[in-house]
């Protein structure tokens, strides 16, 4: 449970952090633009809408046990999503933007089938991989044949858009779940050379990404053209300083940043709220990615686990994608920062991953304690109502706990009379030991009923031996 609400409780912070920010770094930019109606809040106005449609999907979502998404319907979203991946394009549908044939124009809309690709292919990969893994019922050759048509078809299709930025981030998320999975090592190993290969032959083989890693290394070789919008993002860091020029005081966004409130939003926070702010957000998403964490560690079964952690991982991947991106650590790509930059589609694809992973919480459980393996193994005694676990077949042994009695109804005069033994012990009331007498009748005294009198207690070793009940004073003297 206290997994659970820590990230849903992160994710709603960080999702109106998001709407304050996408509001700050896009008001300028929409005031002065005739075709947004030289509105302020237009893109306010447009995440508003999107995260709430995101909000009900991911609600609806978490509402329902998460074997139907990542079991029984599995199958008929992937279809789905290979026939959105498919129809981005066909020319009726396709919209072109930044040498990228990505979204789907719905009327003032546009939707990116991709972002949810990534949970389609997450589900997926957890399905069969408990097949191969746990459950067994494949063999090696049918799990590769699987994982080629369910998983390398879609992001092939996403990889031919192109999105190389999306295609790396699953494939990252895939390799974590292959690890929790339990795959050899040496097989991660050799997924991930050919994958670092793969992704230099795919960076080098045009000119648009050839332009991009050379912009990493040296941005100020071109810095009125390919250089220019990272150099303005280091402007932006550089002016923030350790607490920022304050909310709302943003100067690059003035049109000297481009995309202030998507790609680049985390460099408004950073000119902003300053290093502090930041942090902060990165320390945000440290925490969601312990719960989501902590909830894969006790889902029930390894589909679970594998869905729990691979939405985490997607969330987090694509986070440090945008983030090194703009620090001008690896190349831009374009990713925005999950539920903080403005994207109708990435925001309703991260509140559905995180619908995800709450469906998995619902369904699990805490781990066990030493306690509750004691509460387990009492039982009550033959005739007496209380109650019992369900699944529970132990049959009914030594009562630890009776049933409970009110004051008013318990025997008067004799405390001991409601005292029983169960399955072993006399039914009757031991006698009470013997204060005075001979040896021989303690010693008779101490077998009775088949239990062991340890002799008289210690006031009654203070009056001495042989003395009588009222005669202790002349036994010492």
């Amino acid at each position: 449970m206290k997994p659970r609400l820590i990230l849903i409780a992160v994710v709603i912070i960080l999702t109106c952090f998001g709407f304050l920010m996408v509001y700050s770094a896009s008001s300028i930019t929409s005031l002065t633009s005739d075709a947004l109606g030289n509105d302020p809040a237009y893109y306010l106005k447009r995440q508003l809408i999107f995260a709430a449609l995101g909000t009900g999907f991911a609600v609806f979502i978490a509402s329902r046990d998460y074997h139907l998404w990542g079991k029984r319907l599995v199958r008929i979203i992937w279809v789905l999503t290979i026939a959105l991946l498919l129809l981005i394009f066909l020319p009726i549908a396709g919209s072109d933007a930044y040498g990228a044939t990505r979204w789907i124009a719905i009327g003032p809309f546009t939707l990116q089938p991709s972002e949810f690709a990534k949970i389609t292919i997450i589900l997926v990969a957890a399905d069969l991989a408990e097949r191969y893994y746990d459950e067994q019922t494949m063999d090696f050759q049918d799990f590769v044949k699987n994982l080629a048509v369910f998983v390398g078809v879609p992001l092939v299709l996403i990889l031919l858009q192109p999105d190389k930025g999306s295609t790396l981030i699953i494939a990252a998320t895939l390799i974590v779940m292959a690890y929790l999975a339990g795959m050899d090592r040496r097989w991660i190993l050799v997924v991930l050379a050919v994958g670092v290969v793969g992704v230099l032959v795919l960076s080098l083989k045009d000119d648009y990404s050839r332009a991009r890693i050379v912009t990493m290394l040296d941005p100020w070789s071109d810095p009125t053209g390919s250089g220019y919008q990272l150099i303005q993002g280091f402007y932006a860091f550089g002016s923030g300083g350790l607490f920022g020029v304050g909310l709302g005081m943003s100067k690059q966004k003035y049109s000297y940043l481009p995309m202030a409130y998507n790609d680049f939003i985390f460099a408004v926070v950073g000119e902003e709220l300053g290093l502090v702010g930041t942090l902060g957000v990165l320390a945000a998403f440290g925490v969601l990615a312990w719960a989501g964490f902590r909830i894969a560690r006790y889902a029930p079964d390894m589909c679970g686990r594998l869905i729990a952690a691979g939405c985490t991982s997607l969330i987090i991947i694509q986070l440090l994608v945008n983030v090194c991106g703009v620090l001008g650590i690896i190349p831009l790509s374009g990713k925005p920062v999950p539920f903080v930059s403005y994207g109708g589609s990435t925001i309703m694809s991260c509140l559905m991953l995180v619908g995800m992973i709450v469906s998995v919480s619902k369904h699990s459980t805490l781990p066990e304690t030493v306690h509750d393996r004691s509460r387990q193994s009492w039982q009550f005694a033959d005739g007496e109502e209380g109650p019992r676990d369900a699944s529970s077949s132990a049959s009914p042994g030594i009562s630890l706990v009776g049933t409970p009695t009110p004051r008013s109804a318990r025997p008067r005069g004799d405390a001991g009379a409601g005292l029983r033994m169960v399955d072993g012990g006399s039914q009757a009331r031991p006698q009470a030991r013997p204060r005075s007498g001979s040896s021989r009748a303690s010693r008779q005294g101490r077998y009775e009923g088949g239990r062991i009198d340890l002799g008289p207690s210690a006031a009654e070793r203070l009056r001495g031996r042989g003395s009588g009940r009222g005669d202790g004073r002349r036994g010492r003297n």
